[in-house]
């Protein structure tokens, strides 16, 4: 899976870096997705990026350009770097990890408790 949900702004959003909306990344921060995420590794980046991140990943997920330019210009822009940051890394890292879809992490957590369980 290569979405992220999370609470932002007025309530739960889905985020999708679609294949063109990296394209559009790409332009807006002129960088490479590569370039970019390495950035985000290194605690490198600007500003923009996360807001452009976060963006462009509402619009992949369906919200309109104006929606998603209006959250962001209110609950991004305005908002302590560190509130806004762990969302766009974890909408970038979706896209290039990809996420454990809930049954897996279902089973992981069965895993650690029979673990727990046996004293392990």
């Amino acid at each position: 899976m290569i979405s992220h949900s999370a609470y932002f702004g007025d309530g739960e959003k889905t985020f999708t870096l679609t294949s063109p909306m990296i394209d559009e990344l790409q332009r807006k921060t002129g960088a490479g997705i590569g370039a970019l995420y390495a950035r985000f590794m290194r605690q490198d980046f600007h500003f923009a990026d996360m807001v452009e991140i976060i963006r462009t990943a509402l619009i992949g997920a369906g919200t309109s350009p104006e929606d998603a330019q209006t959250l962001v210009d209110i609950y991004a822009k305005p908002r302590p770097i560190m509130e806004v940051l762990p969302l766009a890394f974890d909408i970038l890292d979706a896209r290039w990890n990809g996420k454990a879809e809930a049954q897996d992490d279902d089973k992981l957590s069965a895993v650690h408790e029979s673990l727990a369980e046996a004293g392990l």
